[in-house]
């Protein structure tokens, strides 16, 4: 694909889209969500079963929110998506909980909301680009295996990462027209003519 852009289009210059870079660091914190989950699974198990030897009813811690630590992790899914200014009061009640009892998530959702913050406040690829080894140095130095991850990713592709500063270009419109296709396509129930499909893609969407 990169060869055949070069020959077609000698002008372009690749852009790596902002919101997959920021995937990457969302899944990385997901990850490290999912594991304390598993490991509060685990244990509870254990407990369990050592409740039923000694016969003896198991009773879950159950934090001031009203969930059990397994559901603090649980539904603190979406909240670890957002800024810190988007929460919900619910959301930030859970926050107040479930940081302090895990403060690698707490660094781990930092470092994602920092790649964020770069992509919105810079203005140029220098400025930029500064703020990514920064980022970079921080990552290294977190010792977060998934968010190393995203580091050898930002180190491979930066100077694609950072074309998206030239012109802040993302490729949420193609996207949103390969959506379209998708959607027309489905409403036909598949396509058995190509060309005539494409007739009338051109005259609906041209």
């Amino acid at each position: 694909m990169a060869k055949a852009v070069r020959r077609c289009f000698p002008s372009a210059k690749r852009v790596i889209d902002r919101f997959h870079v920021q995937k990457l660091a969302c899944d990385a914190v997901q990850e490290l969500r999912i594991k304390y989950r598993w490991e509060v699974l685990e244990e509870e198990t254990k407990q369990i079963e050592a409740a039923r030897k000694a016969r003896q009813s198991y009773q879950p811690e159950v934090l001031s929110n009203g969930d059990t630590l397994k559901q603090l992790l649980a539904r603190s899914r979406y909240l670890l998506f957002k800024h810190q200014s988007k929460w919900t009061a619910c959301q930030k009640e859970r926050a107040d909980l479930l940081f302090p009892r895990y403060p690698l998530l707490l660094k781990a959702w930092q470092l994602s909301t920092r790649l964020g913050n770069i992509f919105s406040s810079c203005q140029d690829k220098t400025q930029a680009f500064k703020r990514l080894a920064l980022w970079y140095n921080e990552v290294e130095a977190s010792c977060i295996e998934s968010f190393r991850t995203v580091a050898r990713s930002v180190q491979s592709h930066y100077e694609y990462i950072l074309n998206f500063f030239d012109r802040r270009s993302t490729n949420a419109s193609a996207e949103s027209f390969n959506a379209k296709i998708k959607a027309f396509r489905a409403s036909s129930r598949g396509v058995r003519d190509t060309s005539f499909f494409l007739f009338r893609l051109a005259n609906i969407y041209a």
